[in-house]
């Protein structure tokens, strides 16, 4: 008889325990788990590579500051004069010799907006697609400076000074080639590429610079 209370008692108690740690145990372990998670996602969702790119931007400018710190004494010639590098093409060649020259600065590091390339014969195609949606919005492009710019040897006068002038001697009146190569190291700060026939270049520079 005193054995058959004490049962009861033994299970009450077994299973009252383990009823509360059952429901304890599975209680918390759900709430730290989402709280991680979500946390992890945000770190690599942050546009930590588009930060650095403005750096990435500025880098060439830097660069190209260096060489140009003789920039603002460009408009003597006796204080900076700019490097002046000749490919020889012919005047067939002269503009696909402009282009390489474009893509080796650029590769480089040399930032799109510090290039100009000028043509003394046919235009550019670029420029002259662009020409074709008027002269403000062609002339707006050459503002804003974030990419190369193309011009005709006629419209140099009017475009502004760049750390590197690349001229492409690919035809036109001697009078116009002869006048684009004093005028384009004036606007060069840093270098001056010639393309053309060496000997006329060379003929033109001992005759207008």
């Amino acid at each position: 008889m005193p054995l058959i209370p004490e049962e009861p008692q033994i299970h009450e108690s077994a299973q009252g325990p383990r009823a509360t740690q059952a429901s304890g145990r599975t209680a918390p372990t759900p709430r730290p788990v989402p709280g991680p998670r979500p946390a992890a996602p945000p770190r690599p969702g942050r546009p930590g590579p588009a930060r650095p790119m403005p750096p990435a931007q500025r880098a060439p400018r830097d660069t190209a500051a260096k060489p140009g710190a003789p920039a603002p004494a460009v408009p003597d010639a006796s204080a900076s004069v700019p490097q002046v590098q000749l490919i020889p093409a012919s005047a067939e060649g002269a503009l696909d010799a402009a282009e390489e020259a474009v893509d080796l600065l650029l590769d480089s590091g040399r930032a799109p907006g510090d290039v100009l390339v000028i043509s003394t014969g046919d235009p550019h195609p670029w420029a002259t697609h662009e020409l074709s949606f008027g002269e403000a919005a062609y002339w707006a492009q050459h503002d804003a400076r974030d990419d190369v710019f193309y011009a005709d040897a006629a419209a140099l006068t009017r475009a502004a000074p760049r750390p590197v002038v690349v001229v492409a001697v690919n035809g036109g009146s001697e009078e116009t080639a002869v006048a684009a190569l004093p005028t384009a190291l004036t606007r060069a700060s840093t270098l001056l590429i010639v393309c053309g026939d060496p000997q006329r270049i060379n003929a033109m520079l001992g005759a207008g610079v």
